[in-house]
């Protein structure tokens, strides 16, 4: 390894735009790993530029720090990450997006109609009833949980 492959934690921070407080943060969570210098300064590798842009691109996808770190475990350390990689991980984010897209959805569709909660309290619920058919079906919000109401109306 020369020289010129480490970079202080103050040029990773300038290059992927994350304070300096953050990588120590990623550093104590085993998200990135720094090399000491003989005085105890920090190095990182190059790669490590990467390691902490998939970090930041993972955060804004809504995966936990636990699920960033299971990730980057499966990388080689000390080697960027490849297209092969990079086609691994993104192929299991993408079915969590999708899950994610189609959770969002069916809540879009839902928003204008009861979700089957049993409050009771509201004039135009179309769940409106003296028997509060949804709760039979258990607590919580029925149809978001995948109940349909046609299902709980056979319920009776």
């Amino acid at each position: 390894m020369h020289r010129t492959d480490l970079i202080a934690i103050g040029e990773l921070a300038t290059r992927t735009g994350v304070a300096v407080s953050a990588i120590r943060f990623y550093e104590a969570k085993g998200l990135v790993a720094a090399l000491r210098t003989g005085g105890g300064q920090r190095r990182f590798l190059r790669a490590d530029i990467r390691r902490v842009s998939f970090i930041l691109i993972a955060q804004q996808l809504g995966l936990s720090l636990e699920e960033i770190a299971g990730e980057l475990a499966r990388l080689p350390a000390g080697r960027t990450p490849n297209g092969a990689d990079w086609t691994r991980i993104s192929t299991g984010l993408r079915a969590r997006i999708d899950a994610q897209i189609a959770a969002l959805t069916q809540t879009r569709e839902l928003l204008g109609d009861c979700i089957g909660c049993g409050c009771l309290s509201l004039r135009r619920c179309g769940l409106y009833n003296r028997e509060d058919k949804a709760a039979q079906c258990g607590a919580g919000p029925r149809y978001l949980l995948g109940d349909r109401a046609r299902e709980i109306a056979e319920v009776d």
